[in-house]
């Protein structure tokens, strides 16, 4: 008995253009999205937010992080502004924000004024504790650090007196009303102090830490007087000198 040949069945022939073909119009979507989306508006900078700012202005703040309205949203990282913007001798710290849409924010934290000075042009300039000298009309200025009187604008001594100007406690820091230098061969560094509790100090920056103890205890316990506080610490009241004591008037009227 002859049993029925079985129907051969063509295979099927897979049809992998048409997924191809899907692929490459996905791809093409995705291309134009794109396109179009970084040509929007909501790809670029829409609002950029300066805080923290007292003595340099939003605007010098903005230039240097180098970034603008407009710019592209995803151009840039928040590091690579920091970085920028540390480049600021008077920045001593710095943190940006990007919030999408469009938003930035850049906070800084500016190096402490330690004293103020009068510049060639009769500006008032904030003395930062790096020793960087900038525009004090930017900022609330406030008489509640000492004046600079008498140096030259790059002096290494100047900046020296600012590191130690910023380790003093703020409320001694405010009864100094004025500083000048006043070098010798022995002492280089050495200035001369008038507080506004009329005691004028001679010491040398390098050993004004250490000495900030011993000037205390003589302006709190002691009459008006002169202070040296060099190799061995010294006082005069006023009185013993009447000539001092005119001096030492004369100046405080012009404080």
């Amino acid at each position: 008995m002859k049993q029925p040949m079985p129907v051969l069945r063509e295979p099927v022939v897979k049809r992998r253009g048409g997924r191809k073909l899907k692929i490459v119009l996905l791809l093409l979507f995705i291309v134009v999205l794109s396109v179009l989306f970084f040509n929007s508006s909501i790809s670029k900078v829409s609002r950029i937010t300066v805080e923290g700012e007292r003595f340099i202005s939003a605007d010098t703040i903005q230039k240097t992080a180098g970034v603008s309205l407009g710019d592209a949203f995803f151009g840039f990282t928040e590091r690579s502004i920091e970085r920028r913007l540390r480049t600021n001798p008077a920045i001593e710290q710095v943190k940006v924000t990007k919030k999408f849409p469009g938003d930035v924010t850049i906070h800084v934290q500016e190096y402490a004024a330690v004293a103020y000075e009068l510049s060639a042009k009769g500006e008032i300039m904030a003395i930062l504790s790096s020793g960087t000298s900038v525009s004090a009309t930017n900022g609330d200025f406030v008489v509640d650090k000492p004046l600079l009187s008498g140096w030259k604008q790059n002096d290494p001594v100047k900046k020296a007196l600012s590191k130690q100007l910023a380790a003093i406690p703020a409320e001694q820091l405010s009864d100094l009303s004025e500083i000048r230098p006043d070098p010798t061969k022995a002492y280089p560094d050495r200035i001369r102090i008038y507080t506004r509790t009329r005691f004028e100090v001679i010491t040398a920056i390098s050993v004004l830490a250490e000495k900030l103890e011993t000037l205390n205890a003589v302006t709190e316990t002691q009459e008006p007087g002169k202070v040296t506080m060099l190799l061995a610490d010294t006082y005069e009241p006023y009185i013993n000198d009447s000539s001092e004591n005119m001096e030492s008037a004369e100046k405080e009227s012009t404080q």
